[in-house]
C-alpha cells in the first residue's frame, strides 16, 4: 500500500515535469506507453490463479455487491473511504489551480514537486499497519479523522501567498496526506478481517467506493473553485472531513451498542484472531 500511495503522489511530480517539457498532453502519451508495457509484462509474468469460489464472472460481481448488504463493517468503511478520498482529491485538484494562479505563479514542474511533499505522508502506511496489527486500529482511525479535519485549517492559511502561507500550506498537505493514508490502511485492516475467504471481493467493493469518492471530490472541486476559489474549496474539504469524523463516531457508537450480542468479527480487530473470544455481558 505504501508503494501504491507513493505512486499516486509521485506521478504528480513526473507529470508536472513532462508538462513543462512538452505540454500537458505529453503525460498522457507517456502514460499510454507505460500502460502498454505493463500489459505485456503482466501477460508474461503474472502467475496463474486458481480459485475455489466456483462462480462465473457476472455472478462474482453480483456477490461483490451483495457484500454491502451483508457486511456492516464494509458499509461503514466504504463510506469513510469515499469521504476521505474525496477530500484528498479536492486538495490535489485545487492545488494545481492555486499554485498556478496569481498568489504563487508556479510553473508546472514546480507544482509537480508538491507530490514529493505529499509522499512524506504516504510513508505512514506501514506504521499504521503495524499499529493496527497491535489492536489499535480504531484508535488510529479516530486520530486520523480528527487530523484530517485539522489539516484544512492549515490549508486555509495557505491561500494568500508568501513564505508563511506556503509553510502553512505545506504543513497542511503533509498532515492531510498522513491522515488520509492512515484512515485508508485502517479501513482495509478492518474489512480484510471480515471474511478472509472473500478478501478479493471485499477489496473490490471497498476500492470501488474509495475511487468513486475521489472522482466525485475532483469534479465537485472544479465547480467550487469557479464559484468561491481556494477559500470555498477549504470549506468544502473541512465539511468532508467533518463528515468523516461524524461517520467514525457513529460507527463507534453503533459498535458499542451492538458489541454485547454482536459477532466478534463485526467489531473490528481489537485483538488478534487467535485470541478472540465471545463477548458477553
Amino acid at each position: 500500500m505504501t508503494g501504491l500511495l507513493l505512486g499516486i503522489l509521485l506521478a504528480r511530480t513526473a507529470s508536472g515535469t513532462l508538462a513543462e517539457l512538452g505540454g500537458w498532453r505529453t503525460a498522457y502519451w507517456v502514460n499510454a506507453g507505460l500502460m502498454a508495457l505493463m500489459a505485456v509484462l503482466l501477460r508474461l509474468r503474472l502467475p496463474a490463479l486458481r480459485t475455489t469460489v466456483g462462480l462465473r464472472y457476472p455472478a462474482l460481481l453480483r456477490s461483490t455487491l451483495a457484500l454491502f448488504a451483508h457486511e456492516p463493517v464494509l458499509r461503514w468503511r466504504a463510506v469513510l473511504g469515499a469521504l476521505t478520498f474525496a477530500g484528498f482529491s479536492a486538495l490535489w485538484t485545487a492545488l494545481a489551480f492555486l499554485m498556478s494562479g496569481p498568489a504563487y505563479g508556479w510553473q508546472e514542474s514546480a507544482i509537480g514537486l508538491l507530490g514529493l511533499v505529499g509522499a512524506a505522508g504516504s510513508l505512514s502506511a506501514s506504521a499504521t499497519g503495524r499499529l493496527a496489527d497491535r489492536g489499535l486500529v480504531h484508535h488510529v482511525a479516530g486520530a486520523a479523522a480528527f487530523l484530517l479535519l485539522g489539516s484544512w485549517g492549515l490549508l486555509a492559511l495557505g491561500g494568500a501567498g508568501g513564505a508563511w502561507s506556503l509553510a502553512a500550506l505545506l504543513a497542511g498537505v503533509i498532515v492531510l496526506d498522513l491522515a488520509a493514508h492512515a484512515l485508508h490502511v485502517s479501513n482495509q485492516n478492518l474489512i480484510y478481517g471480515v471474511r478472509p475467504e472473500a478478501r478479493n471481493r471485499l477489496n473490490s467493493a471497498y476500492m470501488t467506493s474509495y475511487f468513486a469518492g475521489g472522482a466525485a471530490g475532483s469534479a465537485l472541486t472544479s465547480v467550487v473553485w469557479s464559484a468561491a476559489g481556494w477559500g470555498g474549496v477549504c470549506v468544502m474539504g473541512a465539511g468532508l472531513a467533518a463528515a468523516v469524523v461524524t461517520v467514525w463516531l457513529l460507527d463507534r457508537l453503533v459498535r458499542h451498542r451492538t458489541r454485547p450480542d454482536g459477532p466478534v468479527r463485526e467489531q473490528g480487530q481489537e485483538q488478534p484472531a487467535a485470541a478472540a473470544v465471545p463477548v458477553t455481558r
